[in-house]
């Protein structure tokens, strides 16, 4: 495989031609463009990332809709993951991504307790606060606070996440389209290891068996 030099100059117009129709018909007769300025460059990014954040991998261009009113069959982006980090590329550019996008049970539990930790919950507010104002904090939130909690706990806002991740988005540019773009990944991820890693180490894996 040869060096990532960019997604292709095809990838957003790809991804615009995909919300619009997005059909059997269409994906097959574009399917040239999604594998040459799409999956072929996701793959040489992820080996550039490797060295330093691990092994990738890329999710399927196709959509469940087992479960979905929406019943279009194709996702309109293309995403891949390193462990606890996300990168995707579409019509709205490049994002890349760093936390824990859901939570099973255990693992909320295991963030209260130590979000809770007076120690551990400031740890976790500086990690917060040091990621900078390109990378924007979120993640799936109780309406009230938790129940057990006092609602003028000094972390409660922290203590309502359900999930807990950054983003940080780049609309389509030329550096989409050049070696560059790998930089803007490594320097999202790396503004967001400290978090990764507290989650890694007071919340970890869920323990529940896989549906």
């Amino acid at each position: 495989m040869t060096g990532f030099r960019g997604f292709g100059e095809g990838a957003v117009e790809f991804y615009d031609g995909l919300e619009v129709d997005n059909s059997k018909a269409y994906w097959t007769d574009q399917r040239a463009v999604y594998e040459a300025d799409v999956r072929e460059p996701m793959e040489a990014l992820l080996a550039a990332l490797e060295p330093e954040f691990g092994r990738g991998k890329i999710f399927r261009p196709y959509r469940d809709v087992r479960f979905s009113k929406d019943k279009t069959p194709y996702k309109t982006h293309c995403g891949a993951t390193v462990g606890p980090f996300y990168v995707q590329v579409g019509a709205e550019g490049l994002m890349a991504a760093g936390g824990y996008y859901r939570m099973a049970s255990d693992q909320v539990a295991r963030f209260r307790t130590a979000v809770d930790d007076d120690r551990r919950g400031v740890d976790l507010q500086k990690r917060l606060a040091a990621i900078g104002d390109d990378v924007v904090v979120r993640g799936e939130m109780l309406k009230t606070r938790p129940r057990g909690f006092d609602p003028e706990h000094p972390r409660i806002d922290l203590l309502r996440h359900k999930s807990l991740f950054g983003s940080r988005t780049w609309p389509p540019d030329d550096t989409l389209h050049e070696p560059g773009c790998v930089d803007r990944v490594v320097a999202a991820w790396r503004a967001l290891g400290p978090v990764v890693e507290w989650l890694s180490d007071h919340v970890g894996p869920s323990d529940q068996p896989r549906r």
